[in-house]
């Protein structure tokens, strides 16, 4: 039997890169002193209040279909909060839910490109843009961060990237997996470039929440970029709701309408009782959000620290999200090299800079997933590894 041409897009290097993940994984549930940090899901549950609110809703019979959109409850929140962080005007009109951020940037995807078109992207860029991108018959135009210039998305690089060809960028701030936060005038400039070739903006910003040094700036915030831009976001980071796929996207109205339908064309709606979960979130659990950022903020200066004593070992201070890279080149490894043997020889997952594009080959990706001493106790390992090499 044959398959569509389209599945050799779906998987690929970047994909298989995971293996380590599920390998540290498999000798932790064996009962080895594992430390897994190839993951961006922390190791705190989501708060009870919140769990609380789902089984309430449960109890009350909210089991039924939801509409396509989403609950409007839900909705109403998700554009209070988008409001609030980027000052745009939107209602719920301009919000329909998706089953996490991933399903959001596959749908922006669909909706906005054409077989042929290009999308310009960071590199490194998280796993899954690629596959995202191909889906809907584009290609992505990758535009190298550098680590020396702290992996900034220059936007000198992206205006030449642009061909005839072009329909979107691809924004993804905070940034995994280098943690780099897109400062006011790079976003501007970029919209820039936008607006002069009728571009859209898909933006990633499923760790708004999650900014440590600077601030968030969303291309919402832009009155002249809100009728190009759709926001991605969901509540796997900011409220430690990663397996309960929850998320939105915020768009134009005429956009918002075509996320819709193809909602009904690919999964009819979330779970009522989720998405009662969901606003409850929003609306009642911001104060949660605070603290999650305060123990990722800690993690990040634990490892830092930590990590700037290791022979071997280069890294820049994340401004934001859940990751840290390491240039490891000095150890004369490469990414997945260095990631396999630090597994078995020191008990410790990490991913290698290979999955995520060119510009981090001789990188390795660190979580700040789990608590500070244990963060600590895998530098120390990571020191000692080093060591071993010399």
């Amino acid at each position: 039997m044959k398959f569509a041409t389209r599945v050799q897009s779906l998987g690929g290097d970047r994909a298989a890169a995971w293996d380590i993940h599920r390998q540290g994984s498999e000798r932790l549930a064996a009962g080895e002193d594992v430390i897994v940090l190839s993951i961006g899901e922390a190791e705190f549950d989501t708060p009870p209040s919140i769990v609380d609110a789902a089984v309430r809703s449960l109890r009350s019979g909210r089991t039924r279909y939801a509409s396509a959109e989403g609950v409007p409850a839900f909705r109403e929140a998700v554009a209070r909060q988008h409001a609030q962080q980027t000052g745009q005007t939107v209602d719920m009109e301009n919000v329909v839910i998706v089953p996490g951020a991933q399903c959001g940037l596959f749908a922006a995807s669909m909706v906005c490109c054409d077989p042929g078109s290009e999308v310009i992207a960071a590199d490194p860029a998280y796993v899954t843009y690629e596959a995202v991108i191909a889906a809907s018959g584009a290609r992505s135009v990758y535009v190298p961060l550098r680590f020396d210039e702290r992996f900034r998305f220059d936007p000198a690089d992206i205006a030449a990237a642009v061909t005839p060809d072009t329909r979107a960028i691809l924004l993804n701030t905070p940034h995994n997996p280098t943690g780099a936060v897109i400062g006011r005038a790079d976003m501007a400039a970029i919209g820039e470039i936008a607006r002069a070739h009728d571009l859209w903006i898909i933006a990633d910003e499923v760790y708004a929440q999650l900014v440590y040094d600077g601030e968030h700036v969303s291309p919402g915030s832009s009155p002249e970029l809100r009728s190009r831009t759709l926001s991605v976001g969901s509540l796997s980071k900011s409220h430690a709701m990663t397996g309960w796929r929850l998320g939105w996207v915020v768009a134009p109205k005429d956009v918002a309408r075509h996320l819709a339908e193809l909602s009904i064309a690919m999964l009819y709606g979330q779970p009522p009782f989720l998405q009662d979960a969901g606003a409850y979130a929003l609306n009642e659990a911001q104060h949660d959000v605070a603290g999650i950022c305060a123990t990722f903020r800690a993690r990040r200066d634990v490892l830092c620290d930590t990590l700037r004593d290791v022979a071997g070992i280069a890294c820049e201070r994340p401004a934001g999200g859940m990751f840290l890279m390491a240039d490891i080149r000095a150890t004369g490894l490469d990414g997945g090299a260095f990631a396999q043997r630090l597994l078995d020889e020191q008990g410790v997952s990490v991913l290698s800079g290979d999955a995520f594009g060119d510009s981090t080959r001789g990188y390795v990706r660190i979580g700040l997933t789990q608590t500070e001493s244990r963060l600590a106790e895998a530098a120390r390992r990571i020191g000692v590894f080093t060591k071993s090499l010399t």
